[in-house]
């Protein structure tokens, strides 16, 4: 297979333009979400906030307007073709440019800073890069704009493996009351089960960029995911916590291979703006 050459300035404009597409255009999978549970919520409350939900992303989208104030840390997961060379530049510093870019051209929120510190950088990098190396000569590019109202709910443990499924579920369930308002609900729930402490927080991460509604190819780990969201929807918490029918759109659930003296669980929660753009070059 002959080599192919992508230049770092595509790149750079690429994620510039996902960015701020994904702060600005609601998912059709996400309104989709919306609307069906809209017409299935019991509580007027709820109605009522779904229905702002519905006018915000319509704003947004009309006004090239953030969906959310807090227009997130970017998360971008890189699938980059074997045979594939960048010429003109370096890839991270290429993404990074296009998410400086976006964040002051827009007038998106910068967020990032110094962890000790707290001096703030100003233009929201450096971005989180998960890097693939996969067969062929595409670069797949996905910019996930993770806000951390949900992101601070996000937790892993590694659990013995006598904890078996009962506990897994158990430690979902109970995460997720505990969460209660603080993800901006309606949610969806990522989780990891499996592989390493770091592992099992990426795959987690990762199962969030699966369409709403789109259930995991084995059917048992399907069975489990729609389990876990009739549970979670009981709870009761509802939109933004003030109760209702739905507290989370969807569960999607990853496993990967771990080591016979473990159980790692990763959960990472999404808010209900569930923001992540693609785009292939």
């Amino acid at each position: 297979m002959a080599r192919r050459e992508i230049q770092a300035a595509e790149i750079t404009q690429t994620v510039k333009r996902l960015c701020i597409e994904a702060n600005t255009h609601l998912g059709s999978d996400v309104i989709e979400a919306i609307e069906k549970s809209c017409a299935e919520e019991k509580s007027p409350v709820g109605r009522d906030i779904l229905r702002q939900l519905l006018e915000n992303a319509a704003i947004a989208k009309k006004e090239d307007l953030p969906l959310c104030q807090d227009t997130g840390m970017v998360v971008v997961f890189v699938e980059i073709g074997q045979e594939v060379h960048i010429a003109g530049g370096d890839l991270n510093e290429a993404i990074n440019s296009g998410v400086r870019q976006a964040y002051k051209e827009a007038y998106l929120r910068a967020s990032t800073l110094d962890p000790l510190t707290r001096q703030n950088y100003g233009d929201n990098t450096p971005a989180v890069i998960h890097m693939t190396l996969v067969p062929g000569t595409k670069l797949k590019l996905t910019v996930v704009p993770k806000g951390f109202g949900s992101e601070n709910m996000s937790r892993v443990v590694l659990f013995p493996p006598s904890a078996g499924m009962d506990g897994i579920k158990e430690f979902i369930i109970q995460l997720v009351e505990e969460a209660g308002p603080n993800p901006c609900p309606p949610i969806v729930v990522g989780v990891g089960i499996g592989g390493t402490l770091e592992k099992a927080a990426l795959i987690a991460k990762r199962s969030l960029l699966r369409p709403i509604g789109g259930r995991h190819p084995d059917p048992a780990i399907a069975g489990l995911e729609l389990e876990l969201l009739e549970e979670i929807n009981k709870l009761g918490i509802g939109r933004q916590g003030l109760g209702g029918t739905t507290t989370a759109f969807d569960v999607h659930v990853e496993t990967y291979p771990t080591h016979i003296g473990s159980l790692p669980v990763a959960v990472n929660f999404q808010c209900h703006c569930a923001r992540h753009k693609e785009a292939i070059l």
